[in-house]
């Protein structure tokens, strides 16, 4: 059984920083993309940055140059990397992975996710 449990969020102030980690357990695919989302009351679950086996990653524009999404191999835990956090930053931040490496920022594109945790920024 696949299985991701997200750790991490807390409560900033503006500039702030933050590391969300997930674990990922049961999943065994040779090619995958693992992938962050967010999502605040009222919309859409939006894709934040995605990463797959081989490295490659697409970060949204709306986080570019201040998010990066990285991996550790052992034991099976990938992250969020959150600097210079806005107010608009704030949501339910998800982790999800896909059994291949195209790295989409649709959420409809995958079927594993984790139960979420809370960032909140305040200005």
């Amino acid at each position: 059984q696949v299985r991701l449990v997200e750790s991490g969020g807390d409560s900033v102030e503006a500039g702030g920083s933050l590391t969300l980690s997930c674990v990922v357990s049961g999943f065994t695919a040779h090619y995958y993309s693992l992938a962050w989302f967010r999502q605040t009351p009222g919309k859409e679950r939006e894709g934040v940055a995605a990463l797959s086996q081989f490295a490659h990653q697409r970060i949204a524009d709306a986080v570019q140059g201040r998010f990066t999404i990285r991996q550790d191999v052992q034991p099976n835990t990938f992250y969020l990397v959150m600097n210079d956090l806005k107010p608009e930053d704030t949501g339910t931040y998800y982790c999800a992975a896909r059994a291949d490496g195209s790295i989409p920022l649709t959420p409809s594109s995958y079927t594993n996710w984790g139960q979420g945790t809370q960032v909140t920024v305040s200005s």
